[in-house]
This record gives C-alpha cells, sequence and structure tokens, in this order.
C-alpha cells in the first residue's frame, strides 16, 4: 500500500490561492446558483471554503456558512467579507445540528479531506428534506484533460490518481448516504491555452500555486521547471510556439435528500 501523502500546507498556499480565479473556471457559480435556488435554501454551508470566493458569489439573501481546516485561508476570507459565517473544523466532524441546511456543497476540496464517505453521510444528516448536496472537482481518472502540468512535473497525475476520488465513486458514497436522484454535471471546466511564454503568467505555476505542485519537493518543482524552459528554448530555435493546455472538465456530482412521505 502506498505511504500517505503530506498534507498540503494551505495556510502558505492561501498567499496565492485567488489569483486561480483570474481565468476561470467557469460554470461552478451557475451550477451552485442553481442548486441553491432550487432549494430556495435559506442557510448554505460551503465545506472547504477556502477563502470564500465560491461562497460570496452566492451573495443574496441566505445565510451563508463557511468551514476550511486553514486558519490562513479562513484569515483571508474573513477579511473579504464579514458577511460570511466561518469556522475552522474538518469535514469529517461537521459541528453543525441536524437538519440545519438545505444546501451544502464543496468546490474542488474533496480529495483534501480525511475521508470523502464520512463527510457525504454527514453532509445527508445536516440536510432538511428536499436539500441538495454538490461535489464539484476534478476527476483525474478518465485521462480526458489536458493539462500541461502532468507533462511537466512527473509524478503530479499519479499523485492526482491516489488522492482524487472519481466520480463514479463519489455517486455510489452518495446513494449509500442515501441521497435520492444522483446525477452528474458537466457544466464547469478550465479551458486555457497557454502559448508560449505566456505559461509564466499562469497563476498556478509556482511552488504554492496549486496543491499539485505544493506536494512537490523543491528538486522536483525545480526540475519541472527547468523542462519547461528546455520546451520553450527547443520551441523557439526550432521557429514554433509550443502551447501548454490546461483542458481541465469540473464535473458535479448532485445528490438530494428525499423529501418526507406525508
Amino acid at each position: 500500500m502506498p505511504a500517505p501523502l503530506p498534507p498540503v500546507a494551505y495556510d502558505e498556499v492561501a498567499k496565492l490561492y485567488d489569483q486561480r480565479y483570474s481565468a476561470g473556471p467557469v460554470g461552478v457559480a451557475e451550477i451552485l446558483s442553481s442548486c441553491a435556488a432550487k432549494t430556495g435554501a435559506a442557510r448554505i454551508l460551503e465545506v472547504g471554503c477556502g477563502t470564500g470566493h465560491w461562497l460570496r458569489r452566492l451573495a443574496g439573501p441566505a445565510a451563508l456558512y463557511g468551514l476550511d481546516y486553514s486558519g490562513g485561508m479562513l484569515a483571508r476570507a474573513r477579511a473579504r467579507s464579514d458577511a460570511l459565517l466561518l469556522c475552522r473544523g474538518e469535514a469529517g466532524h461537521l459541528p453543525f445540528a441536524t437538519h440545519s441546511f438545505a444546501f451544502i456543497y464543496c468546490v474542488h476540496a474533496i480529495h483534501h479531506f480525511r475521508s470523502p464517505a464520512d463527510f457525504i453521510s454527514q453532509a445527508y444528516g445536516l440536510l432538511r428534506p428536499g436539500g441538495i448536496l454538490a461535489v464539484i472537482g476534478m476527476d483525474p481518472h478518465p485521462g480526458r484533460d489536458r493539462w500541461y502540468v502532468y507533462d511537466y512535473f512527473p509524478g503530479t497525475r499519479q499523485t492526482d490518481l491516489r488522492r482524487y476520488p472519481s466520480s463514479a465513486t463519489l455517486l455510489r458514497l452518495m446513494g449509500e448516504a442515501g441521497f435520492a436522484g444522483c446525477e452528474q454535471l458537466s457544466g464547469a471546466r478550465l479551458h486555457q491555452d497557454f502559448a508560449g511564454k505566456e505559461v509564466y503568467h499562469d497563476p498556478i505555476l509556482q511552488k504554492n500555486g496549486a496543491s499539485q505542485l505544493s506536494l512537490l519537493s523543491d528538486e522536483e518543482f525545480s526540475a519541472g521547471m527547468a523542462r519547461i524552459r528546455e520546451a520553450l528554448a527547443k520551441a523557439a530555435a526550432a521557429g514554433r510556439e509550443i502551447i501548454f493546455p490546461a483542458h481541465i472538465s469540473l464535473p458535479a456530482l448532485i445528490g438530494y435528500v428525499p423529501e418526507k412521505v406525508a
């Protein structure tokens, strides 16, 4: 059995985290807004809320709650909005009352949870009848995405295959927890091409710019950057332009709490 991966140092990542939203992804806010509208949610919870970016996109009449394990992330969330109701905690131990929320979600966070099954089971208990759980994030298992990070930093894709539960696994866990009508939506994605040296302007291309890179040793990160420089030099010598793709699907797994039978 592979050794467990070290935790991502999100107090350090927090300093750069919001830069990733400068170019997307698209579709996430629309899915979250649609789910909130379907439930008429008065109370919404984001687990793994980070700096509060997605909660702020839901600003409106609903009370917005956020939970994250990183104090650094929460500090930045509080600095950006005093309207968010934030607390520090773990996804497997949600400190809220039964049937507290109409909508619970996480965005690009479940791969950090110690037990996705425990989170999904607890979310079911916290949702009122008719409530919705949405889990949005990468699924590297189908192998359809094209991301230059996987190409130039060897081992990152293999690590992600260990970290990320597949969409099929998440849908199964939702069903086992009691959710009904579980479905996968495909409207969220990141689609960007960096031409040549534009890649250096990608906000995630820093040691703590993304968890995939944060988990690398300094030597592994430096070797990957050297591969990018070498590829750029070879392309320039050949008189051609090299493209660094970031084509990443973000499937949304949706589960519904059944309404009570009259």
